[in-house]
């Protein structure tokens, strides 16, 4: 297994309980995305298999390690192997883009290469190449702090493309893209994902693109685990429950529901009727 949490549970500094006994299993090249209305524990969970959270209560495994029982230099080896696509990504502004791209691959290279890619980018084209694919290389040599808050998600998703982690976490990698760059951006996560055959787990608000893109949906809210299903299995019912704290408007990508509508389940010829509401600000 790539991933596996094991009655899973988090409770922040504050008191307040993000993640309760959430139990999931994730295979070596699956394809998952974590859906759900704000707040349901989503990124808590991203945090928690990137290694950057320790959790509360339960059991963690990442690449069959747990990390918590694995020495200094095993842990470096493993954080290394994953990588992460930030919903704000952590880039210093004064940063030139290809730097920050190649800085995805800093834990596989030696101290010494690292320190004069700094100085010189070691590796352009493979830079490039990473940018291009999300339509970026003219931007190759920018500073980032030139960039919008688009571009530089992009940018950030680009490292980890350049990167090629064997576990691929994304964090709502999207939240700044219209549509179009979207469709872009999750393609080429998919597309890396399967040309490397290594394992992909994405949050997404959008719900269409989650049902499009990725063959299982799992459903949290309010911390816990409400549905871990194949795609073609999840229903109108189910959606509606799952975002019944958002007013019963479905979060979507596009400017419709005909995406969702295509990819749920048919009912005796017709497909099952959702609620024809965007809520505002959703793209």
């Amino acid at each position: 297994m790539s991933l596996t949490f094991e009655r899973l549970g988090l409770v922040h500094a504050n008191g307040h309980r993000a993640l309760r006994d959430v139990s999931l299993a994730v295979a070596a090249g699956e394809r998952v995305a974590i859906i759900g209305p704000s707040g349901a524990g989503k990124t808590s969970l991203l945090r928690i298999a990137a290694l950057a959270l320790r959790p509360s209560e339960g059991r963690l495994e990442a690449l069959a390690v747990n990390p918590w029982q694995a020495t200094p230099g095993a842990l470096k080896r493993l954080r290394a192997r994953i990588g992460v696509v930030h919903q704000a990504p952590p880039i210093p502004p004064r940063l030139r883009v290809v730097t920050a791209v190649l800085a995805g691959r800093l834990g596989a290279w030696s101290m010494r290469r690292a320190l004069l890619s700094l100085a010189y980018p070691s590796d352009i084209e493979g830079a490039r190449e990473a940018l291009a694919r999300l339509d970026l290389a003219d931007r190759l040599f920018d500073r980032c702090d030139r960039l919008s808050g688009g571009e530089l998600q992009r940018v950030g998703i680009a490292r980890v493309l350049y990167q090629q982690p064997r576990l691929l976490l994304a964090d709502e990698p999207v939240s700044a893209l219209d549509p179009s760059l979207s469709e872009l951006a999750v393609g080429q996560l998919v597309a890396q994902a399967q040309a490397t055959g290594s394992t992909l787990v994405a949050s997404l608000h959008a719900v269409d693109l989650a049902l499009k893109w990725f063959p299982r949906i799992v459903g949290l809210r309010a911390g816990e685990l409400v549905f871990d299903r194949p795609a073609g299995e999840v229903s109108a019912a189910m959606l509606h429950e799952l975002y019944a704290t958002e007013g019963a408007a479905l979060p979507l990508q596009g400017k419709g529901i005909a995406p969702v509508a295509a990819a749920l389940p048919q009912d005796a010829g017709n497909v099952v009727p959702l609620v024809p509401l965007v809520r505002p600000g959703c793209r």
